[in-house]
């Protein structure tokens, strides 16, 4: 039997973690107080505040004032609830074909989906692609491209491929179709695979701003991330006109991080959400034999 950890050891292990959460949590706190801390506090911390003396929202009403950022904000909600749903839809089903052997044309498509793991297309292709099926400057343009991921395919497959060969069978044997089979039988049974894998296509949708990049010209039509981008990466100054609002603004820095932490929120409120669902997923989905 292995000895149990000495005192010294576990101390030492301590230590780490809470050193790895302090450079987790720490910069992630520096975020949120510089949003809510005042010009005068900003100034004289040079710009990063970890604990605000006068917290105040104003960096938060200035941005939701119907400017660029609360029409970016509602242009990726849009993106990532429409494009997760396209997705989902048709990674399941393309999913599910591809676990049934003796589908039409089975092999070649499972061949296609391996191949698109090794091979991606370049940037010009894409653009040229988009340009040719008339998506330039629309939404469309960072739904479609990116509608279905062959790694999810395959992720789906093989747990599909793992339900129990019976059920279908019973199902075919009772007159279902494989439409009703899929939306009755094999759906019901797998929504773990389904959360996962809508929570990696609504963390790339949410996240996504090189497509926006180069298929989107019109400043009104920039998701989030892409705000994001120009206002705080290139550290580019928000004005009353961009932020829709003609009331003394706050400090810039207080908006950048205020920005910064509207497009880091959703995520941290999903996750746990997910994870809850994938436990109860799991259970909705178990077989006894």
């Amino acid at each position: 039997m292995n000895a149990a950890p000495s005192l010294a050891m576990r101390a030492v292990k301590g230590v780490v973690l809470i050193i790895c959460c302090a450079l987790v949590l720490v910069p992630f706190l520096g975020v949120v107080s510089t949003s809510l801390a005042d010009q005068v506090q900003v100034i004289n911390s040079g710009g990063f505040v970890l604990f605000p003396d006068n917290p105040n929202l104003n960096a938060y009403r200035s941005i939701f004032a119907g400017g660029v950022v609360t029409r970016a904000v509602l242009i990726s909600v849009i993106i990532t609830v429409v494009g997760t749903a396209i997705s989902l839809a048709s990674t399941a089903m393309l999913a599910y074909a591809l676990s049934r052997p003796g589908s039409l044309a089975h092999q070649p498509l499972l061949m296609v989906v391996l191949m698109s793991l090794l091979f991606t297309p370049g940037i010009i292709p894409s653009y040229l692609m988009v340009k040719q099926m008339g998506m330039l400057n629309s939404l469309w343009a960072l739904i479609i491209p990116t509608a279905v991921s062959g790694f999810n395919v395959i992720v789906m497959r093989a747990f599909f491929m793992e339900l129990p060969a019976e059920l279908i069978e019973s199902a075919r044997i009772d007159g279902a179709s494989e439409t009703r089979i899929l939306l009755r039988v094999v759906l019901p049974l797998s929504k773990a695979v389904l959360a996962v894998i809508g929570l990696f296509y609504a963390v790339g949708y949410w996240n996504a701003f090189f497509n926006a990049m180069l298929y989107i010209n019109d400043n009104d039509k920039w998701p989030l991330q892409l705000i994001l981008r120009t206002y705080v990466v290139n550290n580019a100054m928000l004005g009353t006109d961009q932020l829709g609002t003609s009331e003394a603004l706050p400090p810039q820095q207080s908006i950048q991080m205020a920005i910064l932490v509207i497009a880091l929120v959703p995520i941290l409120l999903v996750y746990p959400f997910l994870q809850r669902h994938f436990a109860k997923g799991v259970l909705t989905g178990a077989v006894k034999g």
